[in-house]
């Protein structure tokens, strides 16, 4: 890239669980590349999302809301987010209203530290008034001086204009670090297996969700239809007869969903199979998460 004024950099969000971080990664990028509910820890992996400018490559980082981890899987879902802080050029510190600290403060004491812009987001406003907003602004004030507050509302897509624009004055200039076509760092079956988790997230409650890991077996793409098998694991016997429900009907109900999101997604008709395995423990096993791409 010749262009002495281009600007490139990794824009990493970070922030407590559900505050709202994939949704504005999704409004950012303007593309569905990360999964959203209303539950905590959703997103498990650091995702990228690319936006490329003729003068610019942002290479947007979703991680996963930060916590204190109870098992392996957590443990490494917070290995992202210390990822995050290690090739960031701008921070997207994302809060909402009401919310007065990071879930593990050694993360808020590394940004209170570092020399890198942070764009402090306020996320949710459109859940307050002008006296809840500015009240809010007022504390983040205090704990984050050098931080730039912004506040938004990322399910309306509030806010959003000003953030890019003040990310394009903080990029430093440089040339793109991916193709300036790519749209993501990750493969197809990625956001296969995350769409389908992300019907398993809205369909079943309590634990069940955070027991699954789904992995795509096949996928076979074809002119006119892609087919795709993909194993559900989960971590005990009794959640298999949750998964697949009576008589398949909940099995098949994930099934149905997740086909028409990826028919969308992949803009042809699909033809998905989805089976159920127990894999004892996944979450505590290393060699089990190192399979499915949690430690490398």
């Amino acid at each position: 890239m010749e262009k002495k004024d281009y600007k490139s950099g990794f824009v990493n969000i970070i922030g407590n669980p559900n505050v709202g971080k994939s949704t504005l990664m999704n409004k950012l990028i303007g593309e569905r590349l990360s999964i959203i509910t209303s539950k905590a820890q959703t997103t498990r992996h650091r995702i990228l999302g690319i936006v490329n400018d003729e003068n610019y490559q942002i290479v947007f980082s979703d991680t996963p809301g930060i916590i204190q981890p109870n098992y392996n899987l957590q443990s490494s879902m917070m290995k992202f987010v210390r990822s995050a802080f290690q090739d960031a050029d701008v921070f997207l510190y994302m809060v909402e209203i009401g919310e007065k600290s990071l879930k593990d403060s050694s993360f808020f004491e590394r940004l209170k530290n570092t020399d890198i812009p942070i764009l402090l987001l306020i996320n949710k406003i459109d859940k307050s008034n002008q006296e809840g907003v500015e009240k809010a602004m007022n504390h983040w004030e205090s704990q984050l001086p050098k931080a730039k507050i912004i506040p938004i509302s990322a399910i309306e897509g509030f806010g959003v204009d000003k953030i890019m624009s003040e990310i394009t004055a903080m990029l430093p200039n440089g040339t793109p670090y991916f193709p300036t076509d790519a749209l993501t760092d990750k493969p197809e079956r990625f956001f296969v297996s995350e769409i389908i988790r992300e019907k398993i997230l809205l369909n079943y409650q309590k634990e069940i969700p955070y027991s699954v890991e789904v992995v795509i077996e096949t996928f076979k793409e074809e002119d006119e239809i892609i087919r795709i098998e993909a194993i559900i694991n989960v971590a005990r016997e009794t959640q298999k007869g949750i998964i697949i429900g009576h008589q398949g009907k909940a099995l098949k109900k994930v099934g149905t969903q997740a086909r028409k999101d990826l028919e969308t997604f992949f803009g042809k008709k699909i033809f998905i199979k989805l089976f159920v395995k127990v894999t004892k423990n996944w979450r505590d096993n290393e060699q089990d998460l190192k399979r499915f791409g949690y430690f490398t």
